[in-house]
């Protein structure tokens, strides 16, 4: 009389086979010999296996549902008793299988073939740039070397008229199977197949501009657009103009990062600008106006006096703009120009004598120094902080 395999599993006759391989998978758990030590459990998964074993092989279902045993007209098998209650079975891949839901084996599935198409990588290109066009904006023509999709194939690899072949090696499956024999029986494992790589099939009339590979090497011009506000090493992203994937396969992004050039005048701190303004002495004593081009344009200052050294003067809005993470801009920074008073090291007779005159006249002949707790520090903090701009 033939075995119920259906009611052995507990599944309809019209199960799909994901509906037999769960209800397998339910029953192996509970049942394997590892975990359920009670008397006839052995027994039982025995059963449940020689029962996923028959349902899963759609020849030996087709037996079953004919109102025949597949095992019994084998000969037996592993159901007859005795032997190896893993043989023919598929090994031990279908019992991990059951137990960690991946592996696969004969009847278990596998990891299946891989898509020979596949997603490109970003591309990274450096851009210099001016502090001035750092500040503005500026559109810039930018050559790239990178794989773009080949147009004698389309992607597809294959030469024209010709198409990819099912490998013998692995019959399309994209792994082979080797089967070993341990304490818990057969243990079968599964690798990508070494002549498909994976793939499942094989080009076997190539294209003959790209090779196989469905891309090409192409040098091409494209523009970009660098919003202001930029700064180095900040990078703007060029969607899809990265490298094309294997196969044709979807392009990756284009990254271009600016390099600023370090400029002659100014110092910059984010959105902020800095730059010194030597002031003679009799200047900063008397007071002055100084003429400063900025990246706005001309501005005039006034030198109020009696300046003394480090005197900062802030020119509002007059720095870079201030751009988000989003490329928009909120505003701009400032720029702070700073006054460096300058003391003659070489005077002539005449000059001496009129400085000597001037301190006889304030009373600072023998002048007592005035020592403060922070000394000097006021000052050279300051202009220390300016030279630290300009070496960022």
């Amino acid at each position: 009389m033939a075995r119920d395999y259906y009611g052995i599993l507990g599944v309809a006759k019209d199960a799909t086979p994901e509906q037999i391989k769960r209800a397998y998978r339910k029953l192996a758990r509970e049942l394997h010999p590892d975990v359920n030590q009670e008397e006839g459990a052995h027994e039982r998964f025995q059963e449940v296996t020689n029962a996923y074993e028959v349902l899963s092989d759609p020849k030996k279902r087709q037996v079953v549902d004919l109102g025949g045993d597949p095992l019994d007209s084998s000969g037996g098998g592993a159901g007859a008793g005795g032997g190896d209650p893993f043989a023919g079975f598929g090994g031990l891949g279908d019992i991990m299988d059951a137990f960690f839901g991946g592996g696969g084996g004969a009847a278990g599935g596998g990891r299946g073939t891989r898509s020979r198409v596949q997603q490109g990588s970003d591309a990274l290109l450096r851009l210099e740039l001016t502090l001035e066009e750092c500040a503005s904006g500026v559109n810039r023509d930018i050559t790239v070397d990178t794989a773009v999709m080949c147009e004698t194939c389309d992607g597809g690899g294959s030469r024209a008229g010709s198409a990819p072949s099912t490998c013998d090696t692995c019959g399309g499956r994209g792994e082979v199977q080797s089967v070993q024999r341990s304490f818990l029986g057969q243990v079968m494992t599964s690798r990508p197949c070494p002549v498909c790589r994976g793939f499942g099939e094989v080009i076997t009339d190539p294209c003959q501009q790209c090779g196989g590979d469905g891309r090409v090497r192409a040098r091409r011009t494209i523009t970009v657009k660098i919003p202001a506000g930029v700064g180095d090493g900040m990078r703007v992203r060029l969607a899809g103009e990265g490298e094309v994937g294997p196969g044709g396969g979807p392009p990756g992004d284009l990254f271009v990062e600016v390099e600023e050039k370090q400029h002659e005048r100014f110092v910059r701190d984010g959105a902020d600008l800095h730059c010194t303004v030597e002031v003679p002495m009799t200047a900063a004593a008397l007071g002055t106006t100084v003429i400063l081009d900025t990246l706005d344009g001309r501005e005039e200052l006034t030198v109020e006096p009696g300046t003394q050294p480090g005197t900062e003067h802030v020119l509002s809005g007059q720095g870079l703009p201030k751009l988000r993470s989003n490329g928009r801009v909120s505003g701009h920074g400032d720029l702070h120009v700073h006054f460096d008073v300058v003391v003659p090291t070489k005077l002539d007779e005449q000059q001496s004598e009129l400085i000597r005159q001037l301190a006889a006249a304030r009373g600072e002949e023998q002048l007592e120094p005035t020592v403060s707790a922070n000394g000097d520090g006021h000052r050279s903090g300051l202009f220390s902080r300016i030279r630290s701009f300009g070496h960022r």
